[in-house]
């Protein structure tokens, strides 16, 4: 035993020794960590923090797209995405639970609320059996985009789990409207699930770097499960939100064209149509729409039009390209309108196949303002060979900007595709044949038309606006791009176009609206195809360049109608008016611009009838030129419209009221504004339908009337020229 003794000792001295260097050792550690505070090279309070802090996105809104007046077309709005926590160990308070509990109540409550069936999201709710890490899980397209409204109606039901996300989506107001020029948008993940917005299309891919912000950032501590503790440190970097885009585009005029649009396509189905509405003194696009076209929120139809076709699409212009050749002859002096020449055909070089006109044979020996009135190509083809000669026509086609692109402030602008190498290339130019522009080229030369020779530059951006602060950042004056016409040069063109519209012999008779003066050029293009042309009754672009009203015009509307389901091309004008004019008219009407006789007639103001007898006042009245209508039963003149001093015009109709109970006129063939006069004196109620001229009246004729009465009248523009000659002159262009 007393061998064994020094053993343990030095065994016991060794243990210690062992012991008290692993001590000092971890205490050596544990100072040198307290000091520098890192440990194998890496900083322990960054460590720490980054298992505590948290990082979350503050996104900015995107900036809102307005129309001239304020009205909303695109805006960033609220929604919410619905989601459903499976985790049990969320729950740490049983009488609190934070996951669900009960999958069969929460999916048949859902249901009610969700495009889900109960069975479907039981399926979803029951996910976690095959997947137990499973922490939550969403509801696909049908969880997302939940308003605010069945969000809390959601909230109100207390169900265990469920909770929401909420997300920021871009919300448009109106549908379907003006989409190709607006565009879309687009979000796409990027790290740590932060959504970036792409703009797609129009203004808001043009747009993008002003309306789509910066987004914030927000750095928090939380514990485990991510909740932010109660006295964490929190460091806040605020959104930047993104400017605000007022555009020129007014949602009135806007939405007439859509309604136009609309209607066409149903009755016609053509494969394309182009419009635009534009104001002519400051180049602002007021409307512009195109079919097909799709619904920026839904993307529905994108796939079949992915162009601005205004913008993007060149084609061959047809005889709305004449306006031009035209206007570079008033201009040089070398338009006689009295002058003479036989029309059919023209050849332009003996080796070239001959010009003709779209009747094949013409109309013998008519006057160029008669050539004009009748499109014929024969007369543009001899005054751009013989009157301007092609250099000084080649010279104007630049003047006008059809050979670049406008600059409009949209993105992808094609430009035009000139043919003018041959003599035959260029004198089909002047009639708007191989030669391809686009639509807004034809809109920016006519504002020198409209505009007394003054070309404008389109634009669709009014201004740009904080969206925090409304401070203007940047608004957008009216930009004159050149005068390629004298003012007295642009009065002429428009006065003879008018001529195009009233004539017998125009082309564009269909364009005529009551009240208004229009002034303009139809069109007829063919399509090309193989190296030839298409030979189908509809196979062809069928448009109307007009302005209103033709002596100082407010608007420029431009229509181009593709291949409508139509039996006979004389018929194209059918589609192209049922867009253009209820969107001049209303527009007009929107305007407050006031109509105007289209009649050149003698103009009167007229005198006080009231307190002579109905005879005298007939008398005065048949005396001036003027149509008397007498409302009741004779005797003494009590009222008369139009008033005292107004300014009528010659065969104008005047109402009288006399005394004695009044009887109901007949108003058949009667226009609008002579049926309000008359409902005016009588003190009725007017209700009316449709336009042009009174078709039926809801009094008939002779009926007693008292003030008061109800009185409805249908009216029907007239449809003289649908058939026979008539109607095959109206509108017919085809190049051979």
């Amino acid at each position: 035993m007393a061998k064994k003794q020094p053993n343990i000792n030095r065994g016991a001295v060794g243990l210690f020794l062992l012991f008290s260097l692993l001590f000092f050792a971890i205490l050596y550690r544990f100072f040198a960590i307290g000091i520098t505070g890192e440990a194998a090279g890496q900083p322990l309070a960054a460590k720490a923090e980054q298992k505590h802090m948290r990082h979350g996105i503050i996104e900015a809104e995107r900036g809102t797209i307005k129309d001239r007046t304020g009205e909303i077309i695109a805006e960033d709005t609220a929604s919410y995405s619905l989601i459903a926590i499976l985790d049990e160990k969320m729950t740490t308070n049983p009488d609190n639970p934070k996951h669900v509990v009960d999958p069969e109540k929460t999916a048949a409550t859902l249901s009610k609320y969700i495009d889900l069936s109960e069975s479907e999201i039981l399926r979803i709710l029951s996910k976690k059996k095959d997947n137990p890490k499973l922490f939550q899980v969403e509801f696909g397209k049908a969880g997302k985009d939940i308003s605010f409204q069945t969000k809390k109606q959601i909230e109100a039901e207390k169900l265990p789990g469920i909770t929401f996300k909420k997300e920021s989506k871009r919300f448009y107001p109106n549908g379907v409207f003006a989409s190709h020029v607006i565009g879309f948008v687009e979000k796409a993940e990027g790290n740590n699930s932060a959504a970036k917005t792409f703009g797609k299309l129009g203004i808001e891919k043009s747009m993008d770097k002003y309306l789509k912000g910066e987004n914030g950032r927000i750095d928090y501590e939380s514990d485990l499960w991510g909740y932010l503790l109660p006295s964490g440190k929190e460091l806040v970097t605020p959104a930047k939100n993104g400017n605000d885009i007022q555009l020129t585009l007014d949602k009135k005029i806007q939405t007439f064209l859509e309604d136009a649009l609309n209607k066409t396509v149903e009755e016609y189905k053509p494969k394309k149509i182009i419009a635009i509405v534009a104001n002519p003194k400051t180049g602002e696009i007021l409307a512009m729409g195109q079919r097909p076209t799709f619904h920026p929120k839904t993307r529905d139809g994108i796939e079949k039009s992915w162009y601005n076709e205004a913008i993007e699409y060149p084609f061959e212009p047809g005889s709305t390209m004449k306006i031009f050749t035209l206007a570079a002859a008033v201009n040089e002096g070398k338009f006689n309108p009295n002058e003479e020449f036989p029309s059919g055909s023209y050849r332009v070089t003996e080796r070239d196949k001959a010009i003709k006109d779209h009747n094949g044979k013409g109309w013998g020996t008519i006057s160029y303002l008669e050539g004009v009135q009748r499109s014929s190509n024969v007369a543009f083809a001899k005054i751009a060979k013989e009157k301007l000669g092609f250099e000084k026509f080649r010279e104007y086609l630049t003047r006008f900007g059809l050979d670049r692109p406008t600059g409009i402030d949209l993105p992808d602008e094609a430009t035009s595709q000139l043919r003018y190498d041959w003599p035959i290339e260029k004198i089909t130019t002047s009639f708007g044949q191989g030669t391809a522009i686009t639509a807004i080229q034809q809109i920016q030369a006519a504002t020198a038309i409209a505009n007394d020779g003054k070309m404008m530059k389109p634009h669709v951006i009014k201004k740009i606006v904080d969206h925090d602060t409304g401070e203007t950042i940047m608004e957008k004056e009216p930009e004159v791009v050149s005068q390629p016409i004298s003012t007295d040069a642009a009065k002429k063109v428009r006065d003879i176009l008018e001529t195009v519209i009233t004539s017998p012999n125009g082309t564009g008779q269909r364009y005529n609206i009551e009240g208004y003066s229009v002034a303009g050029k139809t069109g007829t293009a063919e399509m090309s195809q193989g190296g030839g042309y298409l030979k189908g009754p509809g196979d062809y672009i069928f448009s109307f360049l007009g302005m209103a009203p033709a002596d100082d015009p407010k608007l420029i509307v431009y229509v181009a109608v593709q291949q409508p389901d139509i039996d006979s091309y004389f018929k194209g004008a059918l589609p192209v008016s049922m867009v253009f004019n209820p969107v001049m008219k209303n527009s007009l009407q929107y305007m407050n611009i006031k109509p105007s006789s289209l009649v050149v007639a003698k103009k009167e103001a007229l005198p006080d009838l009231v307190g002579k007898t109905s005879a005298e006042a007939t008398k005065i009245l048949e005396d001036k030129g003027f149509d008397a209508v007498t409302i009741g039963k004779g005797g003494t003149v009590e009222g008369q419209l139009p008033a005292l001093g107004e300014v009528v015009m010659e065969g104008e109709k005047v109402i009288l009221r006399t005394s004695g109970n009044a009887a109901m006129p007949d108003l058949t063939g009667w226009s609008l504004r002579d049926a309000l006069k008359a409902a005016n004196v009588a003190k009725l109620h007017l209700n009316f339908k449709g336009s042009g001229y009174v078709v039926k009246q809801s009094i008939t004729k002779g009926t007693p009337i008292k003030s008061g009465d109800r009185l409805t009248i249908e009216l029907e523009t007239p449809l003289d020229n649908l058939n026979g000659k008539n109607e095959e002159e109206s509108d017919p262009e085809i190049k051979e």
